[in-house]
């Protein structure tokens, strides 16, 4: 590898990397590798990592945003499916980081969606693989909670739809998931010549604060989630209508929806993580 005056890597190091690993990288992995360093300190500088903490990091792929990470001073856990990749990863952080960012290193092989013990991070910041974005945010908030804040990178419309507030066009389950875990906003667009290979779309910065306890109790979210996966299954209909299925019929729906103080002839758009909430609260009287 050439030597850099700057400790993260450029797109000839990637490529030299890419090559020397045999890795092309995949659609079925949703791989697409940052080639920027600009874009690297963007988003860690927007993420807030601060030197000492834990900060996990999901998809590190040739570890262009790891390095960023190590280079502002925190402790990286990287989560990672592909075993060359994951293999590689301390070698490369070695060789560009030096010995005290491999000594903040901690490599987990394994793919994220299964990963239930990590080592208490308190930041997710991650280009997330785009074929599984929501699922793994989602789960890493549902089985970590010491993630206090962070930064995902993601598909523009997958970005927009996770921020997105009760009325919008674009609002759906993954908006009222991530809302019952903290506050999300879209914070930066990125361009597309940042990635490797070039995708067919558009990415964005979505930042997230954790709000400082859960609306409800764990056995109530998956009942709330629940709700709102019926909800949206069937966006068209009332509530009345696309809740009957996992509320005991029509009729019965509207009792429960009327009891939530909801009106069973709105439609899943209009309601917010705490009306759902309200709806499987009412379900269990």
């Amino acid at each position: 590898m050439t030597d850099r005056p700057s400790a993260l890597l450029g797109p000839a190091e990637i490529r030299e990397l890419a090559t020397r690993l045999g890795v092309n990288p995949t659609k079925k992995l949703g791989q697409n590798f940052v080639l920027d360093p600009n874009t690297v300190r963007r988003i860690v500088r927007t993420a807030g990592v601060q030197a000492g903490e834990t900060v996990v990091e999901v998809g590190p792929g040739l570890g262009s945003l790891t390095l960023g990470l190590l280079e502002a001073g925190a402790s990286v856990v990287a989560v990672e499916i592909d075993g060359r990749l994951a293999e590689q990863l301390p070698a490369t952080v070695r060789e560009v980081g030096g010995e005290d960012a491999v000594a903040r290193l901690t490599v987990v092989h394994a793919d994220a969606l299964r990963v239930t013990e990590l080592p208490s991070p308190v930041r997710l910041v991650a280009n997330l693989p785009y074929n599984v974005s929501v699922p793994v945010l989602l789960h890493f908030l549902e089985t970590f909670p010491s993630i206090r804040a962070g930064v995902v990178m993601v598909q523009a419309e997958v970005g927009e739809r996770i921020a997105a507030v009760p009325g919008s066009k674009v609002y759906g389950s993954p908006s009222v998931k991530a809302a019952w875990y903290g506050l999300f906003r879209v914070v930066g667009q990125v361009g597309r010549q940042v990635f490797w290979p070039v995708p067919n779309v558009d990415s964005v910065l979505v930042s997230f604060v954790r709000h400082s306890a859960e609306p409800g109790p764990p056995d109530l979210r998956a009942e709330t989630f629940r709700l709102v996966d019926a909800a949206f299954g069937q966006r068209r209909k009332t509530l009345r209508q696309s809740l009957s299925g996992v509320l005991g019929g029509a009729d019965s729906a509207a009792r429960i929806l009327a009891t939530a103080g909801v009106d069973p002839s709105a439609r899943g758009e209009r309601l917010t993580v705490g009306d759902f909430l309200d709806i499987a609260l009412a379900a269990r009287s």
